[in-house]
């Protein structure tokens, strides 16, 4: 599944660098555009530096600071085109229930595979672009 026409960008973001570094080595291999922040704010920051659109938000739901939905909502308000995937080890919490999949957004529970995460990647970047109408909210979920 090597993708190498029309390459996307995939903008990266969690609080722990080893699941950054794997997350980005995983679909980075399959000739995508990674870029890579530590917290919600670093993303708006590398997005609004990086000027043009991004095809993919990989985001942990739960972070210190601004929460993957924040995020998501944020990067949403600037571009509504935009895919998000969330992942979390908190797959049945309140919030993930709630702010994630009662909205029809896709998650990946930690831990996942390689495998999961690729073909994952690869059906939401090929899936035709979705309405995302309702906020996320200012919701903390630390």
């Amino acid at each position: 599944m090597q993708e190498t026409q029309d390459p996307k960008t995939i903008l990266v973001v969690d609080d722990e660098p080893e699941v950054r570094k794997l997350v980005s080595a995983m679909i980075g291999s399959l000739g995508y555009t990674i870029l890579t922040a530590d917290s919600g704010e670093h993303a708006l920051a590398l997005y609004q530096k990086l000027g043009t659109p991004i095809d993919l938000l990989v985001t942990d739901v739960v972070s210190p600071g601004m929460s993957g939905p924040m995020l998501a909502d944020r990067l949403l308000a600037r571009q509504p085109d935009l895919k998000v995937l969330f992942i979390s080890g908190y797959d049945h919490s309140h919030v993930v229930q709630s702010y994630v999949l009662n909205r029809g957004c896709t998650l990946l529970a930690k831990p996942f595979t390689s495998h999961q995460l690729r073909n994952t990647v690869h059906d939401l970047l090929s899936a035709a672009p979705r309405s995302h109408t309702a906020a996320f909210g200012n919701i903390d979920v630390k």
